[in-house]
């Protein structure tokens, strides 16, 4: 009988205390997982920061892109007859040459963008965005390429005037708009410290 009770003893106390406690799990499974974690965002972020970056320029397609983009639009219409021109700008006070002098400088803008649009211009116009001395007089064409409207900073500038008579002068004697723009410039070089970023004639632009 002594041995029964014990045994029920024994087993009302395991009852009592419960299941034995777990043992302790082992934290390497959680500290893999953080490595894992920890990871993959570094590498996230750094794909991130390396699709933000520009890839590096190919500076012979960006070039030729650009001197592309510079490629004034009205030069390749070559000369340009026009029946019918808009009234030209007015002001209240005499312009700095003659009138038929200013008449002929805004006529030929007009009728050959083929050679001013080449021609750069030394007043300082560039801080407006001209780009050559075409756009001291143009300011609008239509698709056909008749003026729409003048520019009328050519009417009160000397700079402009003379150097638009200038290009028309040897253009009447026969001059090619790349010998003209290398007088032009030889002449004004240096004037009022620089030049509209007027783009260079292609070699087979008359002569």
């Amino acid at each position: 009988m002594g041995r029964k009770s014990s045994g029920k003893t024994h087993a009302r106390e395991s009852a009592t205390q419960g299941p034995p406690p777990d043992e302790p799990r082992s934290s390497k499974p959680l500290i893999l997982a953080g490595v894992v974690v920890l990871a993959a965002v570094v590498g996230g972020f750094a794909f991130i920061n390396r699709s933000d970056k520009p890839a590096p320029e190919d500076h012979a397609t960006h070039d030729q892109a650009a001197a592309a983009a510079g490629e004034p639009r009205w030069a390749k219409m070559g000369p340009h007859s026009q029946a019918n021109f808009p009234p030209l700008p007015t002001q209240p006070y005499a312009p700095p040459r003659p009138n038929d002098v200013v008449r002929a400088a805004y006529i030929f803008a007009a009728e050959h963008p083929e050679i001013l649009s080449y021609v750069p211009c030394f007043c300082g116009c560039e801080r407006g965005g001209h780009r050559g001395n075409e756009d001291c007089f143009v300011a609008e064409r239509g698709t056909n390429g008749d003026v729409t409207a003048w520019e009328p900073h050519g009417l009160e500038c000397t700079v402009c005037i003379d150097v638009a008579t200038e290009a028309r002068q040897m253009f009447t004697s026969g001059a090619s708009v790349r010998d003209i723009r290398a007088a032009i410039e030889k002449k004004w070089a240096g004037f009022n410290g620089g030049h509209t970023p007027t783009p260079h004639p292609p070699a087979k632009a008359g002569g």
